[in-house]
């Protein structure tokens, strides 16, 4: 599996810390949790989708663009990262927002991530819940185009197979890590939403023949989507890498229980867990991703789906800056 050869611009701090959670641990009972830092990548608070840009910005770059153009939630973390790797290059970054939660509190619409995309000076449109963001972004690229621009178009949350390599990378920094420091680990459990960051991962784990047994918690659609669009992201990038064999579907598994009323409304959940970990880590989650990823995670704690001696590894993939998008639901109104 040669990643190296693919052209990459490192933007991210790594590796990344793997850090025990002791205090969680003993509060919940076990198993023994652990946390791998993705929100320390370093580019704009950091957060997962470093990763996978460290390799799109660099086919950016391959191709001469001059401007990049993606698209995501209001409050997302994707965008603003996208906007800071622009900015490092000195690229336009052009970013289209869709309404997905029909908030109109202005601490969602234009704080949080929001407030960063502008700072980076990114240029932000807004679109209607449901819109075709991928024919609204290639809209968008024909106009830039047309005025003598050389557009280069990222999907949202950077998920495609490129992108996609950025946690293939990721799970073999995690074995390393664990090798070095004599640590099985059992089960790795995150946030999944665009697929990119569950696809890489399980290519890499099932590539390196790893025993580790990888879970995404839901934050968007059912599981049986969810789980299919994993599998067919991870299937491409196993063939971009070249890989013998087939990508297994049986190693693509997401719990979706965790979802709520939809994408990036909160739930009393999310709300506990993010609360949890700040009042036993000193971590900050966010709402939309991470936090519901741990409230999963908690609540099969408290079923008994891993054993009090299992080493169990969440991954945190970033966004506390989108906590001042949601004050509402820690309960602190807004003005």
């Amino acid at each position: 599996m040669d990643i190296a050869r693919f052209p990459r611009i490192r933007f991210g701090h790594l590796p990344t810390p793997l850090e025990p959670m002791e205090n969680l641990s003993r509060v919940l009972g076990g198993p023994r949790l652990w946390i791998k830092r993705d929100d320390c990548t370093g580019l704009s608070t950091g957060g997962n989708k470093t990763r996978k840009l460290e390799f799109l910005m660099a086919e950016a770059v391959a191709q001469k663009a001059d401007v990049v153009i993606t698209q995501g939630a209001t409050q997302s973390n994707h965008a603003r990262q996208t906007a800071a790797a622009a900015v490092r290059l000195g690229m336009r970054c052009h970013i289209l927002l869709e309404d997905r939660t029909g908030s109109t509190d202005p601490s969602y619409t234009d704080n949080g991530n929001v407030l960063l995309d502008h700072l980076h000076g990114a240029t932000v449109e807004r679109r209607a819940g449901g819109s075709d963001m991928q024919a609204e972004m290639q809209v968008l690229a024909t106009k830039l185009a047309e005025a003598g621009h050389r557009p280069y178009v990222i999907p949202g949350g950077g998920s495609n197979p490129l992108g996609a390599l950025g946690y293939v990378n990721a799970a073999l920094e995690l074995v390393n890590q664990s090798t070095e420091r004599g640590l099985h680990i059992d089960h790795l459990v995150h946030a999944t939403g665009s697929a990119g960051t569950q696809a890489g991962l399980v290519v890499g784990l099932q590539a390196l023949n790893s025993p580790i047994r990888l879970l995404g918690v839901g934050v968007r659609a059912p599981r049986e989507r969810q789980e299919a669009m994993v599998h067919d992201l991870g299937c491409r990038a196993w063939d971009l890498l070249g890989l013998r064999g087939q990508l297994s579907r049986e190693a693509v598994a997401a719990n979706c229980d965790y979802v709520g009323d939809g994408y990036g409304v909160p739930t009393p959940g999310m709300v506990e867990a993010v609360t949890l970990l700040a009042r036993t880590e000193g971590l900050l989650l966010d709402p939309v991703y991470s936090g519901k990823g741990m409230a999963g995670l908690i609540d099969m704690i408290r079923k008994g789906r891993f054993t009090k001696n299992e080493n169990v590894v969440f991954l945190h993939t970033g966004g506390s800056v989108a906590l001042f998008g949601y004050p509402g639901a820690f309960g602190h109104a807004t003005h």
